[in-house]
C-alpha cells in the first residue's frame, strides 16, 4: 500500500485527489493547519478513511515532523493562498505560502527522504500576459498578479530542486478547473451560486470582466492527471487543460439558462471587480500530457456549468 500525503486537502482539488487515491488503495493523509474554525466541510465524507496530521508551510519544523510521522511514497502540494485577488491585498502572506512554501517543502523532502516523489500545483496564471497562443510547457511565463508571480517561483524551485538534486519532483501547470466544491468567492461558483439564488429569491448579480476568457475543466477530472504524473518513469512538467477557451459571459448565459433566465437581465458590471492587471485570455495546450499521460478531460464546459448550478439549486432551496 502507497502513502499519499497531500497538503491543501480540506480544499477543492485536495478532496478529490484525496477520493481518487482512497479508490486505488492508497494510505490517505492529509496535512492541515491548525485552527479554530471548521474548515473541513469538503472531506468531511471521508472521515475514518483519511488521516490528519499537523503542519503549516509557513514552519518549516511542522513539515519535517509531518515527513517523519507520515513517511509518505508521494507528496502532493495542494495548499496555497490560491483566490487571485487577496493577493494584491496580501502579496507577502501570498508569497510565503504559495511560493517560499514549496521551499520549506521540498527542503523538508531533501532532508528526510529524497526518495519522496513531489508533485508541485502550479497554475495557468503563471503565463498571464500571455506571449504566445496556446501556451505549453514551454511558453515563457509573464505572471499579472502577486498570486501568479508566486505560483512562478514555486514552479522554477520544483524545476532546479529536480535537476539539482535528483529528486523526483513535478509540475502540473493546470488551467481552471471548477466542481461544486469550488469556493464561493472564485467567479464560476459566484455566477452559478447567484444564478440559483435569483431563480429562487430574485435580484442581481455584480460581475467584472465579462469577457475575460479561460480554459475551463472540472477538477475531479483533473486530479487523475496529477495523480499520472506521479507514476511516470521519469519526473517531467505538464499543461493540464481541455484546449478550449470560453468567456465568463458564455459561463453566465449557460448557468442562468439552466435556471431559465436571461443573465442580461440579472447581471451587471462594476468596475471595482476589475483585476488591476487583467489577465485577457488563456487556453492550454495540453498536447503532451494527452500523448504521456494517456489523460483527456472527460466533462465538457456545459456539462460543468450545468453541474454547479444543479448543486446550487438544491443548496439554495435547502
Amino acid at each position: 500500500m502507497k502513502t499519499a500525503l497531500i497538503t491543501g486537502i480540506t480544499g477543492q482539488d485536495g478532496s478529490y485527489l484525496a477520493e481518487l487515491l482512497l479508490d486505488k488503495g492508497y494510505r490517505v493523509v492529509g496535512m492541515t493547519r491548525r485552527s479554530s474554525t471548521v474548515t473541513d466541510e469538503r472531506i468531511a465524507h471521508l472521515e475514518g478513511k483519511i488521516e490528519i496530521v499537523a503542519g503549516d508551510l509557513l514552519d518549516a519544523v511542522s513539515l519535517q515532523d509531518a515527513l517523519r510521522r507520515v513517511r509518505p511514497d508521494e507528496v502532493y502540494n495542494l495548499a496555497s493562498q490560491s483566490f487571485v485577488p487577496t493577493s494584491w491585498n496580501q502579496p507577502v502572506l501570498t508569497g510565503e505560502i504559495t511560493g517560499l512554501g514549496v521551499t520549506r517543502m521540498l527542503e523538508a523532502i531533501r532532508a528526510i527522504d529524497p526518495s519522496i516523489r513531489f508533485y508541485q500545483a502550479s497554475s495557468s496564471e503563471m503565463f498571464g500576459k500571455v506571449r504566445e497562443e496556446p501556451q505549453s510547457e514551454t511558453t515563457p511565463f509573464h505572471p499579472r498578479s502577486p498570486y501568479g508571480v508566486a505560483k512562478a517561483y514555486g514552479h522554477f524551485l520544483t524545476v532546479n530542486y529536480r535537476e539539482s538534486y535528483d529528486l523526483y519532483a513535478v509540475s502540473g501547470i493546470l488551467f481552471n478547473h471548477e466542481s461544486p466544491r469550488r469556493g464561493m468567492e472564485f467567479v464560476t461558483r459566484k455566477i452559478t451560486a447567484g444564478a440559483a439564488r435569483i431563480a429562487q429569491h430574485g435580484g442581481s448579480l455584480a460581475l467584472g470582466n465579462l469577457d475575460a476568457e479561460r480554459d475551463w475543466g472540472f477538477a475531479g477530472d483533473y486530479v487523475e492527471a496529477m495523480w499520472r504524473m506521479l507514476q511516470q518513469p521519469e519526473p517531467s512538467d505538464y499543461v493540464i487543460g481541455t484546449g478550449i477557451t470560453h468567456s465568463v459571459r458564455e459561463l453566465c448565459r449557460i448557468a442562468f439558462a439552466r435556471v431559465g433566465l436571461d443573465y442580461r437581465d440579472h447581471v451587471t458590471t462594476d468596475p471595482a471587480l476589475f483585476r488591476p492587471a487583467e489577465v485577457d485570455h488563456l487556453r492550454a495546450d495540453p498536447a503532451k500530457a494527452w500523448r504521456d499521460l494517456s489523460w483527456k478531460p472527460t466533462t465538457t464546459f456545459h456539462e460543468l456549468v450545468e453541474m454547479m448550478v444543479d448543486h446550487d439549486r438544491v443548496r439554495v432551496a435547502a
